[in-house]
């Protein structure tokens, strides 16, 4: 029964990656706004979902919006720094992130959280979402989002979504299957996997780790064969002597009967027991071999299993059926070039559909032929299915001495229903094919897609507009001019957010499309030289294996004389400094050390 109902502006469903980034960035655009989540964390795949070491949106020049202040708090508040594991650039302790959320979110005050609540029953007035029923409140709100990990609020509401893969045949997706085959069938989404954190007890003795049911040790023989084990830990290190268990070869994801997720409460509950046993035999079969110096750790998630996280981290969900639809052939490089396209032709090949507000309409039109991106990614496209090895179309690049991805953008109109009112969808259900998600679903472009989101609601409840009749330039500017955390619309890489000309190009390239370099890279290559203060200065021999391939040989300080280290940069500047350096030359670096991925993070170099 009801009890009691509040009323908001906005209303986010979920406290994903997405959704909270959306709330988040609602309420400080001044929306009233009400923030309902499953788990008492927030942050979804970067906290609760354990996934404390992200991938994607790494490159200097793409660390914008909330994604780059959040990665700013956690410098700041984690100790020891970011530079721990070999898989990504940052890592970090879930509950620090779930602390930077919560103080978010506390500082609002037309923000109110409230959390232990899944949605039960939508409200509707004709073709427009007005409310949601909670277990013993409801909510009703001008504009609705779902940031849920599974896109819960689609089915509850009748709003058509995908489940699945598609063929060839539906859009010419190069990595697309010809035919549905056993590979579709058995594992119609991407395995997910629950997040398990283990500890390294040093000389003290880890207690045991019991086995789960199902335990079957041959599932995870081989798990680091060709790694060797203290690079296999190495791969999720986080700070302290923890290990982040998110591990794909012959490891914890787990996608047998994956479709029971959407089935009913019941079996969704089933699945999630079924996916941390799994999880849980893994770290046995890890202390198994490799000794009780491992164990779970005691100190992490808010619940009474603290090794464990609060739910699996879904790497996909529900997909609305939207205004657009991202194909891989939106993500893939352009002819000759490392960029994807910006969608500038969107709109005119998609278009919105009927208005409903006349002045918002008028606007849209106005803005329509600078396209509709609103947030970019840049992961490679990366499906998990056990112990299938599934081929797709190269998207990676070589980039700064290290492997990145072809950036890509996000168009507005993926995140709107073809035919619902009131309504936006702000995590991995936005409107995807099943193999673009490979490269959608990471988390920087995910708390992108939810900072777009809100932002949009909010303004549309500014204007009394519905979303799909909001103005896209006044979305985009407002995200470009965001007086706490303005976020890239368009990727170029050596255009950083400090720069003082990068509102200038991010609406050049806007109203400019045509113009849009295939190199990724503004004709002005100004840069800021400023050295980042954990920077520490070594000297050494400079080799160039092969183009963007280097090694450096330490000379000084004496310390590491005579260690050998990759090098690697976020930073253009000095991506074109190393392309072009000489060969077997003396140099002067600053940078920070990883041990765990045995390269040198440059930041300086040089007069550079």
């Amino acid at each position: 029964m009801v009890h009691q109902t509040y009323t908001a502006d906005v209303l986010v469903v979920g406290g994903g990656t997405g959704g909270t980034a959306a709330a988040i960035q609602a309420a400080r655009r001044g929306a009233k706004t009400i923030l309902v989540s499953e788990f008492p964390w927030l942050g979804g795949m970067l906290t609760s979902a354990g996934v404390s070491v992200p991938d994607g949106n790494e490159l200097e020049a793409f660390q914008t919006g909330l994604w780059g202040a959040f990665l700013q708090e956690l410098r700041q508040r984690q100790p020891g720094g970011l530079d721990n594991s070999w898989v990504s650039f940052f890592s970090y302790n879930p509950r620090i992130g779930a602390e930077i959320f919560a103080d978010w979110v506390q500082e609002l005050p037309n923000l109110h959280w409230i959390s232990g609540q899944v949605p039960l029953e939508i409200f509707r007035q004709g073709n427009s979402i007005t409310g949601v029923r909670f277990a013993d409140f409801a909510v009703t709100a001008k504009v609705i989002l779902d940031g849920t990990e599974l896109g819960d609020l689609l089915p509850l509401a009748d709003i058509p979504y995908r489940w699945g893969w598609e063929l060839q045949s539906e859009w010419g997706e190069p990595s697309a299957p010809e035919t549905f085959n056993s590979l579709t069938q058995k594992y119609p989404v991407q395995a997910p996997t629950y997040v398990v954190i283990m500890q390294d007890f040093g000389e003290a003795i880890a207690p045991e780790i019991a086995a789960a049911p199902n335990y079957n040790p041959s599932q995870f023989t081989g798990a680091w064969d060709g790694y060797g084990a203290e690079t296999f830990l190495n791969y999720g290190r986080l700070p302290g002597g923890l290990f982040m268990m998110n591990w794909p070869i012959c490891g914890n994801d787990y996608g047998e009967g994956v479709g029971r997720l959407i089935e009913s409460d019941v079996s969704r509950g089933e699945f999630i027991q079924e996916s941390r046993w799994h999880s849980q035999n893994f770290a046995h079969f890890i202390q198994k071999q490799l000794g009780r110096r491992y164990g779970l750790t005691e100190k992490v998630f808010p619940h009474t299993s603290t090794a464990f996280a609060l739910h699996p981290y879904y790497r996909e969900s529900r997909r609305l059926v939207g205004l657009t639809t991202i194909r891989e052939q939106d993500i893939l490089p352009i002819a000759r070039g490392r960029v994807a396209s910006i969608f500038n032709d969107a709109i005119a090949l998609r278009p919105f559909g009927h208005p409903t507000a006349g002045v918002c309409e008028a606007s849209r039109r106005e803005a329509s032929p600078t396209g509709e991106a609103i947030a970019v990614g840049n992961y490679a496209n990366d499906h998990h299915y056990p112990g299938v090895q599934f081929p797709l179309q190269p998207k990676s690049i070589r980039w700064g001495g290290r492997w990145t991805g072809t950036p890509f953008t996000i168009p507005y109109s993926s995140l709107i229903p073809a035919t619902t009112n009131g309504f936006l969808v702000c995590e991995k259900n936005i409107s995807v094919s099943h193999i673009a998600n490979g490269a959608t679903r990471l988390q920087p472009v995910v708390m992108g897609i939810g900072q777009a989101a809100g932002m949009a609601a909010a303004i549309c409840v500014e204007l009394n507009c519905q979303p799909r009749d909001l103005p896209i330039r006044k979305l985009q500017t407002a995200l470009l001019e965001d007086n706490r955390s303005k976020a890239l619309i368009i990727p170029l890489f050596n255009l950083p957010p400090n720069r003082s000309d990068w509102r200038h190009w991010q609406l050049y390239y806007l109203d400019n499309p045509q113009a849009y370099p295939v190199s990724g890279d503004c004709p002005d290559s100004a840069f800021d030289k400023a050295l980042i203060q954990e920077s520490n200065c070594f000297k050494g021999i400079f080799y160039r294996l092969k183009q963007q391939e280097y090694k450096f040989t330490v000379t000084a300080p004496a310390a590491y004389q005579g260690q050998s280290w990759q090098l690697v940069t976020l930073r253009s500047h000095i991506d074109e400094q190393l392309r072009a350096y000489p060969h077997e030359q003396l140099v002067t670096l600053w940078g920070r050390y990883n041990h765990s991925g045995n390269w040198l993070l440059v930041e300086h170099l040089n007069g550079g």
